[in-house]
Order: C-alpha cells, then sequence, then structure tokens
C-alpha cells in the first residue's frame, strides 16, 4: 500500500507541473490557451504533455522564425475559417512582435490563394483583436 501512495503522487507531480509550465508557456506564445488544451490536460495529461511537447518543437525558432511562423499560422486559419484558431493565433502575434502590417500582408496573400471570403474573415477579426 505505501508503494501505491508514494507512486501515484510522484507520477502526478512530475507531469502535472511540466504540463502547467507548458501551457504558461504556450499561453505567452498564442495569448491564449485553447480550451481543448485545457481539457486535454485535466483529463489525458500525458497526451496533452505530448501534444504541447510536439507544439514547441513545432514553435521553435529554426529555418522559420517564430514570427514568421505566427504570420503563417493566422494565414492558414483565416484560410480555413477557423474563428477559434484565427483569434488565438492574432491574440499572440503582438507578443512576439508581429506587426499588424505584416498580417495584413500574409491576408493578401491568402486572398490569393483562398479567395475574398478568407481575407475578409482574417482582416475582420484582426481589426477587432489588434486594434
Amino acid at each position: 500500500m505505501p508503494e501505491k501512495k508514494a507512486a501515484a503522487p510522484k507520477k502526478a507531480g512530475s507531469k502535472e507541473p511540466a504540463v502547467s509550465e507548458k501551457m504558461k508557456d504556450l499561453e505567452k506564445k498564442i495569448g491564449k490557451v485553447p480550451v481543448f488544451f485545457r481539457g486535454l490536460m485535466e483529463k489525458e495529461p500525458e497526451m496533452a504533455e505530448m501534444v504541447l511537447k510536439f507544439d514547441q518543437h513545432i514553435w521553435a525558432d529554426g529555418a522559420l522564425s517564430k514570427q514568421t511562423k505566427k504570420i503563417i499560422a493566422i494565414a492558414v486559419a483565416a484560410a480555413l475559417r477557423d474563428q477559434h484558431a484565427v483569434r488565438a493565433q492574432l491574440a499572440g502575434a503582438p507578443k512576439l512582435g508581429v506587426k499588424k502590417e505584416e498580417i495584413e500582408e500574409a491576408l493578401r496573400v491568402t486572398f490569393l490563394l483562398s479567395g475574398m471570403p478568407a481575407y475578409v474573415y482574417g482582416k475582420a477579426a484582426m481589426d477587432e483583436i489588434m486594434k
């Protein structure tokens, strides 16, 4: 019985702070943590840790900077007309130093490839969030 009591807190304690720390990092990057991630952290902490680790890998500077990746994410979310994603990505853009003019230019590319509705959708969200 003492083994179970010792093992359970160790497992929960070792996973939870790491996931919480990563959630704070994610919030800094994107402005707010999607409800999906918060629910995943509570119900599936191991999966949440894997998803957040993958997220960190994707957002790390590489051949593309974090800022460029953020602009791409906003353009893709606008093209998909994903309201939650567009707002979450826009909320984190200023924290990375992404300028409104850069987003507007990316949305023009989105217009070229995805049409007027995608451009208008992204621009309206940007104007509302990045006043």
